[in-house]
Parts: structure tokens; C-alpha cells; sequence
């Protein structure tokens, strides 16, 4: 499999693009993101599963770019939800914000004692040669009752980890990228991409 020199993130998403370039470093490939492109085409997210939308991002940025591209979809998944809001995550409580979401999974957990549930991250790197390597990565905590933590994201300030005794909302972005499911997902597909690249 043919090594890129550069690769494209279908993201506009700084904190995202900044995650993939210090992973990527010592490979020594360029991340690019889709900042450096003009009239980006909107990829609808119609998939019902996190690996079905990173292939429709991934395949709509790469026809368009004709370059080797890494597509990411992540969603929290609360057990005792049914594994909501999944991939509905980010439009959780429809066209609002991230803390419309918050407040709206607070009150669906409201008399919940099953608290568990996890991040998961699905990357899909995809080559206009026709490559494609899949690659997730997943961190397990529970939903708490209320908010705690400052460099708040998504659902992080309600996302305790006991294994860290705080919430991703109160770890500062370098530790929570060396938990995280996305940070878990990103070396795995870099360990895989290593592994299949020709020397």
C-alpha cells in the first residue's frame, strides 16, 4: 500500500486537526484540513452506524480532494438509553448546542441508576487507489447528575472516567487526548497504516 505524503482531515474543526497533526508527527505526513480547500461540498451524515458516516464523509471528501483522506465519527452511547444519542450525538436535542444536548441528557437520565456508558470513535482512511483502513477507538465512564469542569466540549463536563477520577471536562486537552476515543482511535489506525505501508 502506497505511503501518502500528505493527508486530507475531513474536518474544519481546529482541536480535531491539531490531534491528528501530533499523532502524525513522527510519520512525517502533512496533515491538511479542509480549511486549505474552497467549496467544500456538504457530506450528509445518513448513516445509522458511527463507521457508515466516517465512509460517507471519507468517500464525498475524497472524490472531491482526490487525495488520501481520514473521515472521524464519534458519539456517546449511554446504556441505560438504549445506546442513545449514538450517532445522533451532536444534533441530540436537534439544531442547538452543546448545551441544549447536555441539559436534554441530564433530564433523560434524570431516574436512570445505570449511569454507565462510553465515547466511541470510528476513523476511516481512505485512498483514491482504492485503499481503505478502518480504526476505532472507545473510553468507558459514566454520566453524572451535573456538570463539572471548564474546558468543556460535547458531553465532556458530564463524562466522568473512574479510572482518571474527573471528568474529560476537567483534564486538560493533552491528558484527555491521551484517554480519549478519539486519541485510542487515532493510534490504532496509525499502528495499522505502519503496518501496512510499503517501506
Amino acid at each position: 500500500m502506497k505511503r501518502p505524503e500528505s493527508i486530507v482531515i475531513a474536518s474544519q474543526n481546529a482541536h480535531k486537526i491539531i490531534e491528528f497533526e501530533d499523532a502524525f508527527k513522527p510519520t512525517g505526513i502533512t496533515i491538511k484540513s479542509l480549511k486549505h480547500f474552497e467549496n467544500v461540498p456538504t457530506i450528509a451524515e445518513t448513516g445509522t452506524t458511527f463507521e457508515e458516516n466516517a465512509t460517507l464523509k471519507a468517500t464525498g471528501i475524497m472524490n472531491f480532494t482526490h487525495q488520501a483522506v481520514i473521515a472521524d465519527d464519534s458519539g456517546l452511547v449511554v446504556k441505560a438509553l438504549n445506546g442513545q444519542p449514538g450517532v445522533h450525538s451532536a444534533r441530540y436535542a436537534g439544531d442547538h448546542d452543546d448545551d441544549a444536548n447536555n441539559d436534554k441528557l441530564l433530564k433523560e437520565m434524570q431516574n436512570k441508576t445505570d449511569r454507565t456508558a462510553y465515547f466511541e470513535s470510528v476513523l476511516v482512511y481512505l485512498t483514491p487507489e482504492g485503499d481503505k483502513v478502518v480504526a476505532n477507538g472507545r473510553i468507558d465512564g459514566e454520566i453524572l447528575r451535573e456538570r463539572r469542569g471548564n474546558n468543556d466540549f460535547g458531553y465532556d463536563p458530564l463524562f466522568y472516567v473512574p479510572s482518571q477520577q474527573r471528568t474529560l471536562a476537567e483534564m486538560s486537552t493533552h491528558d484527555k487526548n491521551l484517554i480519549s476515543h478519539r486519541g485510542n482511535a487515532i493510534r490504532n489506525l496509525i499502528r495499522k497504516l505502519l503496518g501496512l505501508w510499503d517501506s
